[in-house]
Formats: C-alpha cells, structure tokens, sequence
C-alpha cells in the first residue's frame, strides 16, 4: 500500500512518504472570522477532512491543525459597520464555523490555533527573518524582502517580472520594493494592537500561519492545504518566509482544492450567486452536501445547482434505504441453508472487490470521485444479496448481507457520509417528505388498514386501487411477515 499525493510545488503525483514513518504532520487554511461560511470553504473544510480519515484508516498518525484568523481588515472593516469590536466578530463567526462544520460531521483539528494567542511567536519569527536580512523595519511598520529568497514564485508558477509588471506601492506604506509584503503592521487610531519591538501593530496575514503551524508541527511540515485562492500569494509569501527563517523545506507536499462555481461562474457576492452553508442545510441534508462536494476530484471545479444537490439527496435516501432493509432483513430468523444462486455468490466477491477498489481511489490522491462509484456499485451488489434474501431466504447469506453493511458503512464514514442509524434517517426522511406533499403517516397508516381489510376479505381491485393511489404519491408499499411497511420514494 502506497499514497499518491499531486503536489502543488512540483506539479506532479508523488509517493507519500512522510518525514517521520507512520506519522503525518498536518496543516490547513483555517477561516477569516468575518462573515458566514460559504459552499467553497465547505467543500475546502470536507476534502481536507476526507484526507485525514483516509490517512487514519490507511494507519498514519495524524496530528491536523486548522487555524483562525481573528484579527485582520476584513474583521476590523466589518466590525466597524456592526458596531462592534473585532474580538465579539470573530468569536461570533468562530462560533458559526463550528456550527455549520459540525453539522457537516467535519472532525475537529486536533488543535486549533488563533492568531491572536500567538503574538510572541509571531513576533519572534519576524525578528528571526530580520536577524537573517530578508526582512526590515519601516516607520513601524515590517516588511519581507521577496528579493532575498531566490525561489520565490516557485509554487504559483509566477517569476518575478511578471510579479513586479503588477505590484504598486499603495498609499501609506513605507516598503522598499513593490514586491515585499507585509510582516507587521504598525497600529492605527481605534484598531487593535499589540507591543512590539517595533512599536503597536499588528500581525500581517501570511506570517500567523507560519508561526502557529512551527510551534506545533516542526520547522518542516507534510501536508499544507488550502484552496486554489490561496497559492498565490498566500502560501507563496508562507513557504518564502518559513524557508528563509529556518533554511529548511516548509512543506513537503502542498495540496489545494478546486474552486466552486455557481452556474458556472466564480461564486461571487457582487453577483449575488454567494450561498452560504447555513442556506443549503435549511433545506438539504448535510450528507448529501457532502455527497455533492466529493462528487468530483478535489483538484477539479465543482459547480453548484439545486438540481444536482437535489440527485444527491435520492441517492442518499436509496443508500440509507438500502442499509435500512438490511437491518429489519437480518431481524428475521432464518435457519435453513438453502445453496445461494451463482448470482448471490458474484455479488459476494463483488463486495471484496469494493473494499479493495475503493482504497485504491483514495490511495491514488484521494479520488473521492471514483471511491464513490465504488461504494454505490456495493450498495447495488448489497441489494442483490437483499432479494435473493427476500426471495429465496437462506442462512448461509446472512453472514455475506452483515459483512457488505459493515463493508460499506465503513468505507462511507471516510468519506464522512452514511453515518446516522438507517431507521433514524428512513423515518426523519419520510417525515420531512410527507410534509412537503401536505400527508401525514396517519393518512398512510389509515390508508393500509383500509388495504389490509380488502385483502381479507378478497376485495383484490380495492386492495389494488389503494395501493396505486399510494404509489401515485410516491408511497412504496412492501407486504411482509410482520406486515405492510411503507416508506417514501425519494424523489416524490
């Protein structure tokens, strides 16, 4: 077994091969606390989590940090109009990310740094880079000479002429090149600060992930993530600064994700196509987002409709339902060992071979695309098993059904999904589609009663009608041993 990361800095797949065997040091771009998540930190905050689950089951030790940015303009600008201070924002917004991310059954970061808890660090490693001659003082404020790092431009593909055609020294600031950015800035009447060698300021954007992330993992790393957004300039200015304080390689593999569309176009609030996560769980399942955001590779855009997050949500619903039969199958004794049918038995081998193919899209940088093809072929191979259980009921394919369940429940909970008790999800399901075609169960209830009575008494077109009126309104009925169970056809 192998892992094969794409990694960003290189441009091609590379064998996994951590800096310390079996151990994995971690670190991705956490949020700006500012404003409400939107779909493309979703999709952002789930691949990265998929990342860490599959490293844990393929047996790494995995310590993952994600960080917060409390302090920064966008907080301080925003603030100003709610007329509150940066610190309530943020904590406000930090509050909501957790709210949002739990409900996408995102795993906490083993540790969760905010800027703000690490002035000294950061301050340190400015005076480090000072010390060394790739940064300098300017009227307060601090800044890092892009010149004196030779590499620079090496992650986002970018030289420094064409960087230096673009660049612009803006109004106020003291900086020596137009390419140089900014460490630390000097305070400003009304916004927060703290003490520094340099005079009251603040921390710059880039430097607070270097400190944070070289306080917990080391001066070198193995994993870096983020968006696409975030090569140029931030991690580009990350990796510049970390390697000229420390002389060492920051990271080892840089990965970043694709960007969300909207329609098409680049999500966007001046063109009000901004959805918020908030937004879509009022009226999806957080699995079925989820669903959605790995429907692709993490490498490729990802557009968003309603239409296809409305797809996912069927298949969800025939997932569960499929797992949910299962169940209530298996409740019911069967001691006789009929053979089962060759087809039964290919389906038997098909699910090994689910297991092995879905690792190996997941191994192969994490493909979350082609690992989810897998896990509905074994949902499909599973429902085989299922009728021929129901047809011809033998005990010699209860061992196969458990064995497929537990098979695909766990390959979905690496993928984050599948990860309510089917009975819960079937029954919250129907509810919530009963209300939306204005029924109620006690309609259906009152309906199959109806049913069960003509059917005694040979009444067999009532019998008939009322199960096709049913059906017409998208209520599946199945006749058993212990009765007739209904359930709702995803979809209406």
């Amino acid at each position: 077994m192998s892992i094969i990361i794409y990694n960003t800095l290189s441009r091609k797949k590379e064998e996994f091969l951590p800096l310390e065997p079996g151990k994995v040091k971690m670190y991705v771009c956490g949020i700006t606390a500012y404003d409400r998540c939107h779909i493309g930190h979703a999709r952002s905050a789930v691949v990265f989590d998929c990342v860490v689950r599959h490293l844990r089951h393929r047996g790494f030790e995995v310590k993952f940090i994600r960080n917060f940015t409390d302090i920064d303009d966008k907080i301080i600008n925003r603030a100003k109009q709610e007329g509150i201070s940066p610190e309530e924002l943020a904590e406000r917004e930090i509050a909501n990310f957790y709210q949002d991310m739990d409900a996408l059954g995102v795993l906490r970061a083993d540790i969760e740094p905010r800027a703000t808890q690490h002035i000294p660090e950061i301050i340190a490693l400015i005076e480090r880079l000072i010390e060394k001659g790739h940064a300098y003082e300017a009227g307060g404020d601090v800044y890092f000479s892009v010149r004196s790092f030779p590499s620079y431009g090496r992650l986002s593909g970018r030289d420094l002429d064409s960087l230096k055609a673009g660049a612009r020294i803006e109004i106020g600031e003291k900086k020596k090149d137009p390419l140089d950015f900014t460490l630390w800035k000097g305070a400003k009447p009304g916004e927060p600060s703290w003490e520094s060698p340099w005079g009251p300021g603040r921390p710059g954007w880039h430097i607070e992930c270097s400190a944070m992330s070289m306080k917990y993992l080391g001066e070198t790393l193995d994993i870096h993530g983020g968006g696409l957004d975030l090569i140029f300039p931030h991690h580009e200015n990350e990796r510049a600064q970390s390697e000229a304080a420390t002389g060492k390689t920051f990271v080892r593999y840089w990965m970043h994700n694709g960007f969300v569309t909207i329609q098409g176009e680049k999500m966007s609030k001046s063109l009000g196509n901004f959805i918020t996560i908030h937004e879509i769980l009022k009226e999806y399942h957080p699995e079925a987002l989820r669903f959605f955001l790995l429907s692709k590779h993490y490498r490729s855009p990802l557009d968003y409709s309603p239409e296809a997050l409305r797809e996912w949500e069927i298949a969800l619903h025939r997932a569960y339902s499929t797992l949910h039969e299962g169940t209530e199958a298996l409740i019911r004794p069967v001691k006789k060992k009929r053979p089962i049918s060759e087809q039964a038995q290919a389906a038997v081998e098909g699910l090994l071979h689910v297991e092995e193919m879905f690792d190996a899209s997941m191994d192969d940088d994490f493909n979350s695309a082609k690992a989810i093809g897998h896990l509905f072929e074994g949902i499909r191979l599973l429902n085989r098993l299922l009728k021929e259980y129901q047809e011809r009921p033998s005990a010699l394919l209860r061992d196969p059904i458990l064995k497929g369940m537990d098979l695909i429940q766990k390959r979905a909970g690496i993928l984050g999904v599948l990860t309510e008790e089917p009975e819960e999800f079937i029954h919250k399901a129907n509810v919530k589609l009963l209300a939306a075609m204005s029924l109620s169960e006690e309609d259906i209830e009152n309906a199959i009663k109806r049913r069960t009575i003509a059917r005694k008494e040979k009444r067999w077109d009532e019998a008939d009608a009322i199960r096709a009126e049913l059906a017409g309104k998208g209520i599946l009925l199945q006749d058993g041993p212990e009765g007739t169970k209904w359930t709702v056809k995803p979809g209406g």
